[in-house]
């Protein structure tokens, strides 16, 4: 691993090819054995700290249409969250099921899950019949893995029986110094991008893009109001530039004055901070207040001007979902993710089916919508939003962070580079757009 290191930091990707391959790597896993540990808790009392191991682990054999990648760097997202408290479900429910596919995929049915979906690096090996990467080709990889063996996936892959998202749902993920993707995973590495920068776009500025701009979400039009949650998170702060770069008129939800003070930097002018204003959509655990909804919906068109969102960009669920409804413009619509604060969603269906709303469902990104969405962060026209970057021995209190809403934007980690600031290929780019992309460091 040391000299794949070397090799990669002294610039000759090309020597990668020819170097061995460890036959073991350090990773950050959750353990089978253990997937009961918190039960009885609320989930915000689960701490990831406690379930998120670093251990060595065999290096998986690798398979046709498949690639071996030295991780550089890596993120948190909330799907690793979600893995280290074992909720909705234990994700090694999500491996055995997996494994039962054929004898490759057996390989993914393990006691230990390797976490991790996002990541930046070099392709070490491929596998048969990869004919458009080659190691030592510098790439950043999307989450979604697919089998494209039912009719179902080819006009979008996101329709695949068989679609799942990689270090979630499949093992090996990228936080790790080694990880298995398929090669329709890969893409080009921004050039003007550090390593732990070029990492954290891939699972959220994907699933932003298809949810707001792609035809499959929102369809996103000039002069449309977009309502967007968690303005300054990860998803949300895509969402705004988004919306900023494709003309629409974001109106940004935060939680405090720096949240704030971030979606102003970004160039959005209409927010509101929720907690200053102190609204409470809940009476209680079981009863919604309408009358919260209507004073919410009375300050976004004070904003506005008198318009209602043409589009609501969901994502923390169950907290907001009722509101989301209720604010959307006549024939608007309510486009629906991840579902942070809750699964079980409750609104006020009058106020859907009588003003003609529509809900949309959208998860991840098929491969053209995610390469879509990288090159815009490659040409410099989005920029990452990492605040905070952890070592990989770390990586269970940047889980934590993330857990406890302690972070603005993406918070990165470092997997096999050694410090911060490594892996510019391009510094004119970078130096056009420095601070854009230094925008949410140290928040």
């Amino acid at each position: 691993m040391k000299q794949i290191l070397d090799a990669i930091l002294a610039g000759d990707s090309a020597a990668v090819g020819a170097l061995d391959v460890p036959d073991h790597y350090r990773g950050i896993t959750v353990h089978a054995d253990e997937a009961d540990m918190f039960e009885g808790l609320d989930a915000k009392e689960k701490d990831p700290r406690k379930s998120l191991h670093l251990d060595d682990v065999p290096t998986p054999e690798l398979g046709p249409g498949e690639a071996l990648v030295a991780v550089m760097a890596s993120a948190i997202n909330y799907n690793t969250v979600w893995t280290s408290i074992f909720e909705p479900v234990s994700t090694f429910s999500f491996l055995k099921r997996y494994g039962k596919l054929s004898p490759l995929t057996a390989r993914h049915d393990l006691p230990y899950h390797v976490v991790g979906s996002d990541l930046a690096g070099v392709v070490l090996r491929t596998g048969p019949g990869v004919n458009a990467w080659k190691p030592g080709d510098e790439v950043v990889a999307h989450c979604l893995s697919v089998e494209l063996e039912s009719p179902d996936g080819h006009n979008d892959t996101m329709m695949d029986s068989e679609q799942r998202i990689w270090g979630f749902e499949t093992n090996f993920g990228g936080l790790a110094e080694i990880a298995l993707v398929k090669s329709n995973q890969l893409m080009p590495k921004p050039a003007h991008l550090t390593w732990e920068e070029a990492a954290s776009p891939g699972l959220v500025n994907s699933t932003a893009y298809r949810q707001l701009v792609s035809p499959n979400g929102a369809n996103m039009k000039q002069g449309d109001v977009v309502l967007i949650w968690g303005a300054s998170g990860g998803l949300g702060s895509y969402a705004t530039q988004f919306a900023l770069n494709g003309g629409a008129i974001p109106v940004c939800v935060v939680s405090s004055p720096e949240k704030a003070e971030i979606c102003r930097a970004m160039g959005a002018e209409l927010i509101i901070d929720r907690s200053a204003e102190g609204y409470k959509f809940w009476k209680d655990e079981s009863t919604q207040d309408q009358k919260e909804w209507k004073r919410f919906g009375a300050r976004i068109r004070e904003l506005t001007g008198g318009d209602d969102p043409d589009i609501v960009f969901e994502h923390p669920g169950r907290e907001t979902f009722g509101a989301s409804v209720y604010v959307a413009r006549r024939g608007g619509t309510i486009v629906t993710c991840a579902s942070t604060s809750g699964f079980m969603h409750e609104y006020d269906n009058r106020y859907l089916w009588m003003n003609l709303k529509r809900i949309i469902g959208s998860h991840f990104a098929n491969y053209r919508e995610a390469w879509e969405a990288n090159r815009l962060i490659a040409k410099g026209m989005v920029h990452p939003t990492v605040s905070r970057v952890y070592p990989l021995e770390e990586t269970a209190q940047a889980a934590y962070d993330v857990h406890r809403n302690l972070h603005q934007g993406k918070v990165g980690v470092l997997t096999l580079a050694p410090t911060e600031g490594l892996g510019v290929r391009d510094p004119e780019l970078r130096a056009k757009h420095q601070e854009a992309i230094d925008r949410f460091r140290n928040r």
